[in-house]
């Protein structure tokens, strides 16, 4: 299904004092935008979220194949996936309980790196074993394609792939560790991204080891 057309925001400028790699037109990597206490905080944050909101494994919506990531939400709407499709809801797929609020430090980074006039309203909250991938794909459920998407990054180091817009398009891998911040944006807002493997042993932020990854997204259009 094509992806309706929609007007392409400039990508925002960096922060102040803050000097991003821009990969590609849009792409911009913040490498260490947090230090090891604020990204202690942050897990405290979100470990809250997930005891509220627990872990689930979503399933592909034609095979019902599981995912090799655990994932949960916060914010007013949450990314699901099953049978019925992918898309967002205001509860839990388990629990049928409201998400629980995106963190004031999350929304206190998007307002930073966003630079989008609206907040968001989904959180992913994405937990990849040491085993866990996540393949290609492009991050166009939300009504309104025009406002960013940004990332963090917690634990061990991820290997990361970007594209472009098209599939056979050619990619690039980058290595996102643990306090990166990576904002889709502009002509990146479409870019087909994925997860190739995750490098163990890279980060002792998380006891078990693995990785989050948390996805900040505006769903509806404002």
């Amino acid at each position: 299904m094509p992806v309706p057309a929609s007007p392409v925001p400039p990508a925002p400028a960096a922060p102040l004092g803050v000097a991003p790699l821009e990969v590609a037109p849009g792409a911009l990597w913040y490498r260490e935008a947090l230090d090891r206490a604020a990204q202690a905080a942050l897990l405290a944050d979100i470990r809250a979220v997930i005891a509220a909101a627990p872990l689930f494994v979503p399933t592909m919506p034609r095979t019902a194949r599981p995912f090799s990531v655990r994932m949960s939400n916060c914010g007013p709407l949450g990314w699901v996936s099953d049978t019925s499709g992918y898309r967002y809801q205001p509860f839990h797929p388990d629990t049928r309980l409201p998400w629980p609020p995106i963190p004031p430090a999350l929304m206190a980074l998007w307002a930073t790196y966003a630079a989008c006039p609206v907040p968001p309203e989904a959180c992913l909250v994405n937990v990849y074993a040491a085993d866990a991938r996540m393949s290609l794909h492009q991050d166009r459920d939300e009504a309104d394609l025009t406002a960013p998407v940004l990332s963090v990054s917690l634990g061990d180091t991820a290997l990361f792939r970007i594209g472009s817009d098209d599939r056979r398009g050619a990619t690039r891998s980058l290595k996102l560790a643990s306090g990166d911040i990576f904002l889709l944006s502009g002509p990146s807002r479409l870019a087909f991204h994925g997860v190739d493997r995750i490098l163990g042993g890279t980060s002792t932020l998380l006891p078990e080891g693995g990785r989050i990854n948390l996805t900040l997204r505006r769903v509806t259009a404002a």
